[in-house]
Parts: structure tokens; sequence; C-alpha cells
């Protein structure tokens, strides 16, 4: 075809008005994608060239270099993306970007397939992408020459309204070049600094050079002078696809950096490809310290890639939520670059690659805590919070996460895990004993432990908010059960001889438990003899179906409408104070002083299992009284206040561990 031929105007297909006007104002949440549509197709230009070179060498003749360049022009107002690719002929330009949702990429794809050719990098693989450059531009002129001996260039020009033209044109070499005349919000993207940083943002790791034209003025005074030049602006190598033997430890380092934007090195990273149904790339890092940020919604997810371009920059469906403090690259070589590249919808790839990544993330924690455990240590310090909740919501992992999960406990300061503690179990011992609270401090010596310390039982001591729903999740490990101190169902092994003398203890406490139920009939749900307590006279636990006291106040802090749950109590018939109260309701079964000190038990009680007292008021008034009546009788108060207030009968004599000698004859003052 000469040179002559006049222009050619034709009517866009597929209902263009209305796809143009989805694909400009519905299809993309950030304008600046344009660029990176334009780049990925000029690099699907240069991916097709390459390929059918190596049966047809003639289609590089000229010898221009495959790379992309950037041309931004102020005074015109125009940015000009070009390629040395392929190009187009003039039924591909009318073909090809006349119909919407028609993609040539596509087409490749088949015939490369076709001939037994599949592991072509190729990007593009969809029909609106270069529709993008509307989202900046009012009008649009495409440049195409086709590789191969005599091509004629074609010129292609549109303003999106309905309708475009193809006419001859002049270019010298093969390719395309695309020039957008920008609308007049949208000058921004003729500034170098912005064309750069978009570029090291979602196409920095194209293979190909993408070159950016700048002005640079060099020498002094007279001898100074303006010179445009072109510039590489990304590192056009896709780290994570080359092989792991090539890379060097600096050099993961400082990628990763690069990624996250976190001046310290990773504790650790995997990279892996994996081939099979799915054709998949990763390279995942564990930072070593979390985010400001750690608990936000966008905090979720790595970078998608579909080969090497840029597709979400916070993928969730990579990665489920207990794992959002991994940082990392996925690239996919079946995933397409559809009309939603914002969106991932929810596919069987997508669902392949979210188990395979989250499974090779757990293998990287899993080495880490073998390999390197004060590595490890550091960052369980820093996620294992969030790790732990995988335990609460995913049981397809709880075996791994088991693994995993570390506590301080009561056989030294420190973390220990779960394999570490069934190791050193008591022989006899059937269950993992763990205790809730606040702090170390607040559990280290609750009453709760008391048999289970005289047994030699360790106890995992829990003070995470999410431990409650995590050992709920877990159960067991290693066919050890996780039993908490704090529950009613708790079940010690006994003798023939124990359960003998508890079943006494039970029918001695008979007249003071039924007044102690009836005491405190609105606080508890029941009263029994304890077999976890040895130096405590009594304590609340939590019955089946119930939560910890701490997690209840939690909720309660955070706006939830949770009533505190009656507890049931639980009483040790030997301690002191128990006995003396046995003594006293037997002797006068309607003496006030048995409520008063029932009360203040009770009190006690829900201090030690991390709950507050109902009066305050009311129990610092208690308090003050018994340290008055044992300041005027000399006794010191220190042990009055540690084993709980005791009112023996006249009669009764000092007890060793008891709080006081002698108590008050008159009840405390209720008021």
């Amino acid at each position: 075809m000469s040179v002559d031929t006049p222009r050619e105007t034709h009517k866009f297909q597929a209902e263009i008005n209305q796809l143009l006007n989805l694909v400009i104002n519905s299809l993309y949440s950030h304008k600046e994608i344009f660029l990176r549509e334009l780049v990925s197709n000029a690099s699907d230009a240069l991916d097709k060239l390459r390929f059918r070179s190596v049966t047809e060498p003639e289609l590089l003749e000229g010898g221009a270099p495959l790379e992309i360049h950037l041309l931004p022009d102020a005074e015109k107002g125009t940015l000009t993306i070009e390629d040395t690719g392929i190009g187009m002929t003039h039924d591909e330009l009318v073909k090809n970007l006349g119909t919407i949702a028609h993609s040539g990429s596509r087409e490749f794809l088949e015939l490369a397939s076709q001939r037994g050719q599949k592991d072509v990098n190729l990007i593009g693989q969809f029909g609106v992408g270069f529709y993008s450059a509307y989202l900046v531009a009012d009008h649009v002129e495409v440049v195409s020459r086709a590789a191969g001996k005599d091509s004629q260039a074609w010129k292609w020009t549109s303003d999106a309204k309905g309708s475009f033209t193809v006419e001859p044109a002049e270019r010298a070499t093969r390719g395309t070049s695309i020039t957008l005349h920008l609308k007049e919000d949208q000058k921004e993207f003729l500034d170098e600094w912005r064309l750069r940083s978009l570029v090291t943002q979602y196409s920095d790791y194209v293979s190909h050079p993408i070159k950016l034209q700048v002005k640079r003025t060099t020498g002094e005074g007279d001898a100074k002078k303006t010179e445009t030049q072109l510039e590489v602006v990304n590192k056009a190598s896709a780290l994570w696809q080359r092989s792991k033997s090539e890379i060097t430890d600096e050099q993961y380092q400082e990628f990763y950096k690069h990624l996250s934007h976190d001046w310290e090195k990773p504790l650790a990273w995997t990279h892996f490809r994996t081939e099979g149904n799915q054709v998949f790339t990763g390279l995942l890092f564990l930072p070593k310290n979390p985010p400001f940020d750690l608990n936000s919604p966008q905090q979720r997810g790595v970078r998608l890639f579909v080969k090497r371009v840029l597709i979400m920059d916070r993928c969730e469906e990579m990665l489920p939520q207990w794992l959002r403090f991994v940082r990392g690259v996925v690239d996919s070589d079946d995933l397409p670059l559809n009309v939603s590249r914002e969106l991932l919808q929810d596919s069987a790839v997508v669902k392949a690659i979210h188990k395979h990544v989250t499974k090779k993330t757990l293998d990287m924690l899993e080495k880490l805590a073998k390999d390197k455990p004060e590595d490890y240590r550091t960052f369980w310090q820093s996620f294992g919070t969030v790790l732990k909740e995988g335990l609460a919501v995913d049981t397809e992992h709880r075996e791994k996460l088991g693994a995993l999960v570390r506590y301080e406990s009561s056989r030294e300061e420190g973390l220990t895990s779960l394999a570490d503690y069934v190791s050193r179990m008591k022989e006899g011992q059937e269950a993992i004993y763990y205790v809730f609270g606040e702090s170390r401090k607040a559990v280290v010596d609750s009453p709760h432990l008391e048999a289970l310390k005289k047994r030699g039982y360790e106890v995992l001591y829990m003070t995470d908010p999410v431990d409650e729903w995590a050992a709920q999740g877990l159960r067991e490990y290693q066919g050890k059960p996780l039993v908490s101190a704090m529950h009613a169902d708790l079940k010690l092994k006994e003798t023939e001889e124990e359960k003998r003398e508890k079943e006494q203890r039970a029918k001695g406490l008979g007249p003071l438990a039924e007044r102690m139920k009836e005491v405190l009939k609105e606080q508890v749900r029941e009263v029994r003899v304890s077999d976890r307590l040895t130096d405590s006279p009594c304590c609340l636990v939590v019955p089946e179906g119930g939560s910890h006291a701490f997690v209840e106040r939690l909720l309660r802090e955070r706006g939830r409408s949770v009533p505190r749950a009656k507890r049931i109590l639980e009483v040790n018939p030997t301690h002191p104070i128990i006995e003396h109260l046995k003594a006293l309701q037997e002797k006068e079964p309607s003496s006030a002083q048995v409520t008063e000190w029932v009360e203040m038990l009770y009190d006690q009680a829900l201090l030690t299992e991390g709950s507050s007292v109902e009066d305050p008021n009311r129990f610092a008034r208690r308090m003050t009284a018994l340290m008055t009546q044992l300041a005027a009788q000399k006794v010191p108060p220190a042990g009055a206040v540690a084993s709980g207030p005791e009112t023996p009968t006249s009669d009764a004599q000092p007890t060793e561990g008891s709080a006081v000698a002698s108590g008050p004859e008159t009840p405390l003052p209720r008021n």
C-alpha cells in the first residue's frame, strides 16, 4: 500500500462509547495506572519480537536495541511511550485498537502454545489496557511500523468519541510510538521526578530498559549548554526470576529494603519457584521490627506481579490475615492481566497460590526457629501475637502453628515451645497446663497454680488477649490436651486415699458451704471443695463455656457489653480461715461475722482472678478495719493481708500459717 493512501475513518466496535466511558471513569482508581499499562504493552511487543526472531532473524534487521523510551514534551503538552518491538500492520492497528477487549497478546500466546513453546514471558493479555491512556489524555496518536523488510508505518488517532482514523505515516524503525496529548489537569505526568517514581513503583523489574528523556545542563559561564539525553530509569532485572545461586545475601537484603522501605535487614527470606498446574515465583521476607501500623487493614498482603508487572501493591489474597507481617513478591505466569487489575477475583489459581505461599512462609519460620533460635525469639517478640491469631481462625495449619508458638512458663524466665514443654512433663502428667492473665507478674503467684506446683507440673503463662482463643483453637499438642488451671474442669490425678480425704472434707464443709451459697447466690453459681488449692482459702474458677476474667475486662474496655459471668467458688476446707468459719457457723448459724468474712473472701477471689471488686470503697473500709484490729492486738499485719482475714473463736489456738491468732468479736462494718 503506498503512502498516497487516503485517511480512513472507522467506527469503534463493541459499543465503544459505553465501554470507553467505563474504562475512563470506572476501571481504575488511580489515573497514574496508565503508564503501567502502556509500558506493559510496550514490553509485550518487545517480547514478541524477541520470540519470533529465533526463527525469523530478519525481523531484527536495522539493529535497533530492544528498549522502551518515555519522551515528555512540556511545550507541546505531550508524553510519548515508544518501543522498538514487533510493531503493527494496518490491519492489526484496526483490529487491535478498534475493538475493546481484543487482545493480540492472547492470540500470540495461543500461537506459541501450539508451537510447544509455553515459557514465553509476555504481558498485556487483555484488550483494554491501551485505553487507559484516556484517563489522562483527550487525544491519542499511535504510529506503528511492523518488523520486517519493506514494512509500512501507519498512524492511528482518536479522541475516544466514537471513531478513529488510520493513515500512512513515517517511522524510521520498527516498533510503536503512543503520543498522549495530556489534559490540562494531568500535566504532572511530564515531570521527570514523577515519571521516574512511577516506573520505580510499577515497572522497575520489566526486563527491558526503560529510558526517560531528560535535559541536562553542563559547563559554566559561556561554556554552559543544555543537552537532551536518555537515562535508564528501571533496573530491568526481576531479582525473583533469577536463580538463587546467582544472588548474594547482600542483594536479597538490598532488595528487601527497596521493597519495604525498612532500614533493618530482614531476619529471614525464602525464594521459590513452583511449576505444575500453576507456574509462579515467590520471594518472601520476614521483617525484624513491626511497623507502627501493624494492625491496620492496609498492612496485609504482598506485592503481586504478573510476568514482572506490578498488579497490586498489597494483595490480600496471597496470604492470610495472621501473616500480614510478611513482605515480598509473588509473580504468576497464569493470572491474566484482565480489566480489573486493581481487584483480584476469587479463582482456583489464586487459591492454589495462597495455599502454597502460606506453606512456604510457615516453612521459613520453622527453619528460622530451628537454625537461629535467637533470631526467632526476636521475631516472636515482634509478631508472636499476630501469628497466634492463626490458631484461633485456621484449623488447616493448627499443627504447624502449634510448633511455632512460644510462651513464658513457671519453669524459668524466657520463652518455651510446646515441644520443649512436653519433653519436660512429669510422669503421670496428662495435660499441658496454662494460666491466663494480664502479665507474668499477675499470674505467677495465682492460687489456681498451687496444686499444680505442688505436683511439680510446669504451667504456661498466657498473657496476650488472643491467647484465650488461640488455646481453644489449638486444643491439644502431640496428643496432650491444653487445660486452663483456671477452668472448673481441671482434673488432677488422685490416689484412692486422696479421693476419700476429699469426700470427707466436702462432708465437713457442708453447713458452711450452704451458708456461702446463700450469701453469694447473686455472684456465684456454685460453691464446692477445691483440689487445686493448698495455701489459699478460696478461688473463683471459670465454668464450662465461660471466658477468663481478663478477656471479659478487655472486651468491656473496647466498648462491648459483656456481663460478668457467674463463676464457681472453690474452697480449701483445710485452710485456717475456712476451719474457723466452719466452727463459727456451727456455733452461731446466723452469725453476721460469717456473712462479712464470706463477702470479703469473695472480693479477694475476684482480685486474684484479675477482676475488680464491685464496691472497692467497702472493701477498703473492711481492710482498714481489719488492720486496725490487728494493730490494737499488736499482731503483725503482713500475714493477715497475704493469707486473708480470719476470726477464730475465743478458745481457738494460734495455727501456723493463720492470719491472726485472735480476731474481732464483732463483725466488720457493712457501710
